[in-house]
Parts: structure tokens; C-alpha cells; sequence
């Protein structure tokens, strides 16, 4: 065998991707709930289930021409900084970490098969929310975090952008590539990107990331390692 040329390690994979809010953060709620508060203070009457749809999976920054469009003017100046600081606020005081993560992600680590995060958060928020819970060392190796971010990229998710940049900066090729995902517009994205998405239908219906383009569902962190076989 040419020696320049490695074998797989493993029979699908060659990493595994996970995004952040919503699969390693039980940070969904606690996010809606703020962003609710703050349309409803900008004279925006909305449900609580009504913006949970109209955000899930998407940037608020990228959001706020529709914003304006419901509110029927401009927002107020600096609007945007304080919603970054309420929401890290609130997150800070109660994120927690998805119900048996750290020991899914420990195990496929363990198994051999390389871990990182692609989120389409920003990177203030990923850090800080994987710093808080303290899964931010399970994708930390050699001194590196393999942590990416809608941050180092020129469009969010639903785009592929950030799991191509994942994919490359860790030096494997996109259709190797096992993304974790728990919404219909980050399975979007991971598909673009020629990637195995499994979706985490814990909050979200099975049905909705099935037809987004997940090739299988599931509900208990517990069954990820042997999924990812």
C-alpha cells in the first residue's frame, strides 16, 4: 500500500460535527424566551411559539430587515449590541449542557473518530456557552479548539459555509463528515455540504428533520455512539 495514502479509520466517518445550540446546549429556550421579550418590547405583539419558529436555526443579525418589516420602522440605534448582551447575560446565569452529551461526544472521541463544532452562532455565544457548561475541552486537542462559527464565515447557516470550513480545516473530506443537528435549517445546511447529517429531535419533530434531509432521527444523546457505529 502506497504509504502516503491512509486507510479510513472508520467505515463512514472520518469526523463527527456537531452544532451547538440545541445539540451540546440546552440553550434554545432560554433564547427564545429573551429575543420574545425584546420583539414584544419593540411593539412587535408575537407568541413565544411563534418567534421560537420564525428564529429556529437562523441568526437574529441576519433577521433584522424582517424585524423592521414587522415592526413597520427602523430599529432603535444600537439595538442589535443589546440584544447580544442581554442574551449572553441570561445565558451566562442558566445554560446548561444537553441531557448526556459530554458522554456521547466522549465516547465518539474515544472510539477514534476527531469532534468539532460548527455552529451558526456567533462565536462570543458558542464559546461562552461551552465554557459554562465545560464541554469547551472535549473539542480542545493539541492546544486547539476545534470550534467554528458563523463568525469565520460569509453566510450562516442555512449555507453550507461553516461546516465546508470545519471539513477543511480539519482536513477531511465533506462526504466523511457526520453532522449532529436539531433544526430543519442547520440539517439544510449540512446536506449542502455533501455531509451525514442525524437529527436531534429532542425539542424539534422527527418528521421536520427527516424532511430537511437528515438521514435518521433520534431523541437520546445515549443512542448517538452507536448510530455513528
Amino acid at each position: 500500500m502506497n504509504a502516503s495514502i491512509r486507510p479510513p479509520r472508520h467505515p463512514r466517518f472520518d469526523c463527527v460535527i456537531f452544532d451547538c445550540d440545541g445539540v451540546l446546549v440546552d440553550s434554545e429556550p432560554i433564547v427564545n424566551r429573551v429575543l420574545n421579550e425584546m420583539l414584544n418590547e419593540l411593539g412587535i405583539r408575537i407568541s413565544l411559539e411563534e418567534s421560537t419558529q420564525w428564529f429556529l436555526g437562523r441568526a437574529v443579525r441576519e433577521e433584522l430587515g424582517n424585524i423592521e418589516r414587522r415592526r413597520g420602522a427602523p430599529l432603535p440605534e444600537n439595538w442589535l449590541s443589546h440584544w447580544f448582551v442581554r442574551r449572553n447575560a441570561v445565558l451566562e446565569a442558566e445554560v446548561q449542557a444537553v441531557p448526556h452529551v459530554r458522554e456521547a461526544v466522549s465516547a465518539i472521541a474515544g472510539a477514534g473518530l476527531p469532534v468539532c463544532v460548527a455552529s451558526g452562532a456567533d462565536r462570543v455565544k458558542v464559546k461562552l456557552q461551552l465554557t459554562r457548561t465545560g464541554l469547551v475541552e472535549l473539542f480542545r486537542q493539541d492546544e486547539r479548539e476545534h470550534i467554528f462559527s458563523s463568525t469565520e464565515v460569509a453566510r450562516s447557516k442555512p449555507a453550507p459555509d461553516v461546516y465546508l470550513l470545519a471539513a477543511r480545516t480539519m482536513n477531511v473530506d465533506p462526504a466523511r463528515c457526520a453532522v449532529i443537528e436539531d433544526s430543519p435549517t442547520g440539517i439544510t445546511a449540512g446536506v449542502a455540504a455533501g455531509m451525514t447529517v442525524f437529527g436531534y429531535a429532542a425539542r424539534n419533530a422527527a418528521d421536520a428533520l427527516l424532511a430537511a434531509g437528515a438521514g435518521s432521527t433520534f431523541a437520546d444523546m445515549r443512542e448517538l455512539p452507536e448510530l455513528i457505529g
